[in-house]
Parts: C-alpha cells; sequence; structure tokens
C-alpha cells in the first residue's frame, strides 16, 4: 500500500496495520514504549520491479521494550518510505500484516513479517534509495509509535535488453552488425519505455569459452536503439549489456550465437 504524506494518510496506515479504530477519548493515548533495531528488508538487496510486477519482500526486525509491556498488546511491522519521517512521507509502504515476533527474553522479541510493493501504486520518480523505518500499534488504544532511519534499500525500475547479430553465418574478416534495444519500466503506465544516452557493454563469449569480454561501448539512441559494427573472427556469442543506475536495474541480453566459417 502506498500513502502520501499527510497526517490522515499516516494515521490511515497505522490502522492498516493493526486493522483497528481509534476510540474516541479526550486525551491521546500513550504510544507503545518500543524500540526498533537490526531491520533488514529483502536481505539488503534492492527490490526491482518490471512494468506490472508486484512484488512480495520479507523484513527482519528485532523490537526492545520494558519488562513491563507485553508484546501481546502491541502490533508491529517494519515500513519503507522515501522522505524525512516514515509517518509522514513522500511515499510510503507497509507491511501487509502484523510481524511475527518470537520471544527472546523478557525485553527482546525477534519478528518478522511481508511487505508488498505493487509497481502500479508507484511514480517512476519514486524509484531510487528508501528509508527503512517500523511502527508499532497499540491492539487497545490504537496509539502509534514511529521510528525512522532504520537502513535504507534501492528500489529500482527493472530494464530490458535484446541483442541480435547478423549475417549469420558469416565469413571470417566480414562485418558482423549488432542491434538491440534497451528499455525499461514505466511503472504508472504498466509499460517498457525507451531507455536512451545510457552506455552499454558489447560483449563476446567465443565458442566453448565460459566468460564474456567487452568489445566496446555503444550509447543508446533516444528511442534505446543500440546499433555497431564488428569484423568477424572466431564463432561465439554476442550481447549487449546495461550496468544499471541508481534508479534502473542492471540487464544482460541474451546471447545471439555468430557462427564464422
Amino acid at each position: 500500500m502506498r500513502i502520501r504524506a499527510t497526517a490522515a494518510a499516516a494515521v490511515s496506515g497505522a490502522l492498516t496495520l493493526s486493522a483497528l479504530a481509534v476510540p474516541a477519548a479526550h486525551a491521546a493515548p500513550a504510544a507503545p514504549n518500543v524500540t526498533f533495531s537490526h531491520m533488514k528488508v529483502n536481505d539488503g538487496k534492492a527490490i526491482t520491479l518490471g512494468a506490472t510486477s508486484t512484488v512480495k519482500v520479507k523484513a527482519t526486525y528485532t523490537v526492545t521494550h520494558p519488562a513491563t509491556v507485553s508484546m501481546s498488546d502491541v502490533l508491529t511491522g517494519p515500513v519503507l518510505y522515501r522522505g524525512d519521517s516514515a509517518k509522514y512521507p513522500d511515499t510510503q509502504v507497509t507491511s501487509d500484516d502484523p510481524g511475527t515476533c518470537a520471544k527472546v527474553d523478557s525485553t527482546t522479541a525477534n519478528c518478522s513479517a511481508t511487505i508488498t510493493v505493487p509497481a502500479r501504486e508507484l511514480y517512476n520518480s519514486d524509484a531510487g534509495t528508501w528509508k527503512q523505518g517500523g511502527v508499532a500499534v497499540d491492539r487497545k488504544t490504537g496509539a502509534d509509535r514511529w521510528q525512522n532511519d532504520l537502513g535504507t534499500l534501492p528500489v529500482r525500475r527493472a530494464a530490458q535488453l535484446t541483442t541480435n547479430a547478423a549475417p549469420e553465418p558469416v565469413k571470417k574478416g566480414r562485418t558482423i552488425t549488432v542491434t538491440g534495444k534497451l528499455t525499461r519500466a514505466d511503472w504508472p503506465h504498466g509499460t517498457w519505455v525507451a531507455f536512451g544516452g545510457r552506455p552499454v557493454e558489447l560483449q563476446f563469449r567465443k565458442a566453448g569459452g565460459s566468460t564474456y569480454t567487452t568489445v566496446k561501448t555503444v550509447t543508446s539512441s533516444s528511442t534505446g536503439t543500440l546499433r555497431t559494427t564488428v569484423t568477424a573472427g572466431s564463432a561465439g556469442s554476442y550481447r549487449y549489456r546495461f550496468a544499471g543506475t541508481s534508479t534502473t536495474s542492471a540487464v544482460s541480453a541474451p546471447a545471439d550465437h555468430v557462427d564464422v566459417r
């Protein structure tokens, strides 16, 4: 679920987690006295979303609390957000369900939860570095406590890349033309769009070999297309390789084998 930065939205996020409504009261109830630490979402790896992807990732974290606080009275969960505050973010995703916690001792519990990140709920500008946080909700009162800055995690637009080497077969010493196209996910529209002006490596693996070497670097056009030529030397496979950016994933195109005779 994505929530924009308003007070009403932040409360909505907490109550979605707790599935409780805050009862009317003359004074605001006290927030749960818990502290989050050791937050790890998706095992620290980047979340990559295709044009229509919905990705579920696991989060693990530790909750510390006074011995007088019973964890049976508190719901906890991880938060991914952009902005200065987990409670009042620019963009926010909370866990689908409350975390499952295992007691370590009278003041500590280790917890895990699942976060669902749907591409259709994001803007392309949301790609980049997100922050990790936590939210705790009192089961009885609905009072919530939010904790910021528990680490960071990249959220990236997936990239796609193609390679076609021609002619096939080809005589040794003749010219091989290698074409391709680099695109990336457009989340709001659920499509793939050209990714132009990006350096892409043309790589070659000799027939029978196990590793690729970079032949040259080609820049994608405004329409994402790639085109270059090489001289046929030996049989093998060509592929384009894009190293990625802070907002877009790395990707290697499927290889295209060329028989040199």
